[in-house]
């Protein structure tokens, strides 16, 4: 089960994304939320703690020997009353010192005394981030139980683009959700499918679906975070995969072979991309070449991912989504009835594609379940946990294709 956060630490390491952790303090104050923030030396080059001391209301933490502690040990006591530790900036050196159990100050040492969930917020440098080390380290603290929230691609301080931004400050609040990450979905095996398809026409051209995968990347995420055993299958997306199995599709055959091959033995299908529903009859062998003002297209229907997986004899529990471009509600309704899945998700394609925020309804047995606009990271999480809600004590599929 998860409680709301009341009371959290916030760890911050040595970095230039210092500077949106005080807007992020500010925003978990604002929410009510209790805030002990505790800073290493090198996070103090970059924002004064008098600065941060003024933005949570409460005392700031720097030193392993610190003597308003009665007793003389803030490494046990900052930890013991906390709902959970998150540490905002996380550099990639103290990524490497929590992997390793390393406790040479007062954060590092706070954290492996700790009783309470650990959350992470990467902030570094594109090629830090990537750097193998690093990539060893994130999979061994997710391994660990530890939660990464992030990192986010973008500009940097440093002049480069790519992935390695700490998240902004609104969408970690979301992230947390007021809640303690919980292992709400371990020892469930979750397939998902996200981002789009593309038909081809010719070696240089292809039919597709405008989305960004950003939805389907954020719930498998969120279901790593939750303790599931993730398999994601990804149609062409610019985004970097989660730390689970990951299966890279062009064409929505491809995606629909995949899924059917990975479905049996899974608890849970996801379906949340957009596949293409139509492909070209004949793949040209050769660059069409614009001749005419007008090119026919013989178009022949995709198969249909979910009514395949639904319609096996022993089904995992599916969810299903729905982008629409008008009367939202009546088309989800009608579609959750002729997928035979037990929720959906529905969405307005005006207010989710591309994007990093989004509105959504779940519609169940139960009827309609609108969720607050927000995050897709912070939908994920909402959908989960009702989700998670609707699966019996034992979901462990035997879903096989039809003898």
């Amino acid at each position: 089960m998860t409680r709301p956060i009341q009371h959290l630490v916030v760890g911050m390491t040595g970095g230039i994304a210092a500077y949106k952790t005080a807007e992020l303090v500010r925003l978990l104050v604002k929410q009510g939320i209790r805030v002990d923030v505790v800073m290493t030396s090198a996070a103090t080059r970059f924002i004064t703690p008098l600065t941060m001391q003024a933005l949570s209301g409460r005392p700031v933490y720097t030193d392993l020997w610190d003597e308003r502690i009665a007793n003389g040990m803030p490494h046990i006591e900052l930890s013991r009353q906390a709902d959970a530790i998150l540490v905002a900036p996380a550099s990639a050196d103290f990524m490497a010192k929590l992997v390793h159990g390393a406790a040479d100050d007062l954060l590092s040492t706070l954290c492996l005394a700790r009783d309470c969930p650990l959350i992470v917020a990467p902030a570094m440098n594109r090629q830090m981030w990537e750097h193998p080390a690093t990539q060893r380290n994130v999979a061994q603290l997710q391994k660990d139980g530890v939660r990464l929230i992030g990192p986010d691609s973008g500009e940097q301080a440093c002049g480069e683009t790519g992935l390695g931004r700490m998240l902004e400050p609104q969408s970690i609040v979301d992230a947390l959700q007021v809640t303690c990450p919980s292992n709400l979905l371990a020892g469930k095996r979750i397939l998902i499918t996200a981002g789009p398809t593309i038909e081809a026409i010719d070696p240089v051209r292809g039919i597709t679906n405008f989305s960004s995968g950003k939805m389907g990347y954020a719930i498998a995420q969120t279901a790593i975070e939750m303790g599931a055993d993730v398999t994601l299958i990804s149609g062409p997306t610019a985004l970097a995969a989660p730390h689970c199995t990951t299966i890279q599709v062009t064409s929505a055959q491809q995606m629909h072979d995949a899924v059917m091959a990975e479905v049996i033995g899974q608890d849970v299908f996801i379906a949340v991309a957009a596949v293409a529903d139509y492909r070209p009859r004949e793949v040209q062998s050769q660059k069409i070449k614009k001749h005419a003002d007008t090119l026919q297209l013989d178009l022949v229907r995709n198969p249909d991912i979910l009514a395949a997986v639904t319609s096996l004899p022993r089904p995992p529990f599916c969810v299903g989504f729905a982008a629409e471009s008008g009367h939202l509600l009546d088309h989800a309704h009608k579609k959750r009835l002729q997928k035979n899945v037990p929720l959906l998700a529905a969405n307005l394609v005006s207010e989710a594609m591309g994007g990093d925020d989004s509105r959504i309804v779940l519609i169940d047995d139960q009827g309609e379940h609108p969720l607050p606009p927000g995050s897709k990271t912070m939908l994920a999480h909402m959908l989960l946990q009702h989700m998670a809600g609707m699966l019996p004590p034992s979901t462990t599929s035997d879903a096989s294709t039809p003898e």
